[in-house]
């Protein structure tokens, strides 16, 4: 949904759920791949850790300017906006189940609250991708009144789009819908990780609080969402050579799956930090020595797993453990950040390589989670919400943009306001009085 009255935009039928009948009928709608399938992969191109050495100057197609941090990545008021759009058309989709499954035939009552609770779910994790694109950075003197994103509760399109609520409304939503879904949530998943179940539930919570800077009830949840799934931690030294489906929902790490099949080009300085011997280098990457700009993809059919073949967007058993290391060294509980990392490190080496992270400094272990969630994170869309959070923390260099021949076409300075995405050229046509973000 981009907020106007247009299907085009929708690319979903506006008030579709007349034609959903049966609970059945709205158990096979939440099953369409289009809305529990992918995420914007353009949130890539935002980051620090992708590079394109042949960029045309001055850059006009889309992907261009997002690499460049363009404040509209498109001017065709015919084109659906990037990210805006496909997360909008998502709630619409979980908006028709909130709206029309009390009223569905067959089926029991506890089948309607599961659907309505995989739907509030659904909806909550579209509004944290919204609200961390076009909000500020979550701030807690200043999240009730900085601008974050419309509310939308209605799948009709031709009523008034409300306006940008705060970004502290827009959270305070998310994580109301997710625990009241909690209860009514399916215990299991691992059949279907694009469904919801208790432990997505908690690892959609988790990765909320971390983003809200709330570290204390984000490694809760996280240690929640460990506990109620049988999900488990890959081993890269033993990743199955075939598998009866390549998709996300079938992974054994993921606990709410949302997938991507993409390639990137990898930025020289990226690549080159991680250890020689990281399995992580020879599975997911093309190699050529890391020498020339451009040579070096993050392409993971590359490696032939079919296991591997779609890029995790939603949560993982790694990120959970990610999340809880990362509060413990904050907190000077080194050897639970170690431990956590660890478990994580030791499936990612071979056994004759691995060695154990040891330190007793705790600046020393806080920088080794962070850097340990850009190699397990590389491209999968986190890497640029990271950026944000530690700009806001004033732990992010200024980041350049280069030519082919090296010079700086773009910068992204320390406390940039291109770290909140402009509200699309596409929006503001139809709903002109919507508050635009300052550049």
């Amino acid at each position: 949904m981009s907020l106007s009255a247009c299907d085009k935009y929708l690319g979903v039928t506006p008030k579709g759920y007349t034609l959903l009948k049966t609970v059945d009928n709205y158990d096979q709608w939440l099953n369409d791949a289009n809305v529990l399938g992918a995420l914007p992969s353009q949130l890539n191109k935002l980051a620090d850790n992708v590079d394109n050495p042949t960029i045309p100057v001055p850059p006009s197609a889309v992907t261009d300017l997002i690499y460049v941090w363009a404040p509209q990545f498109s001017t065709d008021l015919n084109a659906a906006p990037a990210c805006w759009g496909s997360h909008y058309a998502n709630i619409n989709k979980f908006n028709t189940v909130l709206l029309g499954i009390d009223a569905a035939t067959g089926g029991t009552d506890q089948q309607k609250k599961s659907l309505k609770a995989e739907a509030l779910l659904g909806r909550a994790f579209e509004y944290f991708y919204l609200v961390n694109e076009y909000g500020k950075e979550y701030d807690s003197a200043t999240a009730g009144s900085d601008p974050g994103v419309p509310f939308v509760v209605s799948n009709d399109v031709t009523q008034k789009v409300p306006p940008r609520s705060p970004v502290k409304e827009i959270f305070d939503h998310i994580i109301t819908d997710i625990n009241a879904a909690i209860p009514d949530l399916p215990q299991d998943n691992s059949k279907d990780t694009y469904r919801g179940s208790v432990a997505a539930a908690y690892s959609v919570l988790a990765r909320i609080y971390l983003y809200v800077r709330d570290y204390t009830d984000a490694a809760k949840n996280a240690q929640l969402a460990l506990q109620n799934s049988a999900a488990r931690m890959l081993d890269y030294n033993s990743l199955p050579t075939s598998v009866s489906s390549p998709h996300v929902s079938q992974r054994a790490d993921a606990l709410y799956g949302r997938e991507n099949q993409l390639y990137e080009t990898a930025s020289l300085d990226f690549v080159r930090s991680y250890d020689p011997h990281d399995l992580r280098l020879k599975t997911f990457y093309s190699f050529d020595n890391f020498i020339a700009r451009g040579n070096t993809l993050y392409f993971p059919t590359i490696s032939m797993l079919p296991f591997l073949t779609y890029t995790n967007f939603g949560t993982s058993v790694p990120e959970m453990k990610l999340i809880i290391a990362e509060t413990a060294a904050r907190s000077g509980d080194l050897a639970t950040a170690l431990q956590q990392l660890n478990d994580i490190r030791i499936g990612r080496f071979p056994a004759t390589a691995y060695q154990p992270l040891q330190s007793a400094d705790q600046d020393t272990v806080f920088n080794w989670v962070l850097r340990e969630r850009t190699f397990e994170f590389p491209y999968n869309g986190l890497r640029w919400f990271d950026m944000r959070r530690l700009d806001a923390e004033g732990k992010m260099p200024v980041v350049n943009r280069y030519d082919a021949q090296g010079n700086i076409i773009a910068t992204l300075p320390l406390h940039s306001k291109k770290y909140t995405l402009q509200i699309p050229v596409q929006v503001l046509e139809f709903n002109p009085g919507i508050q635009q973000n300052p550049q």
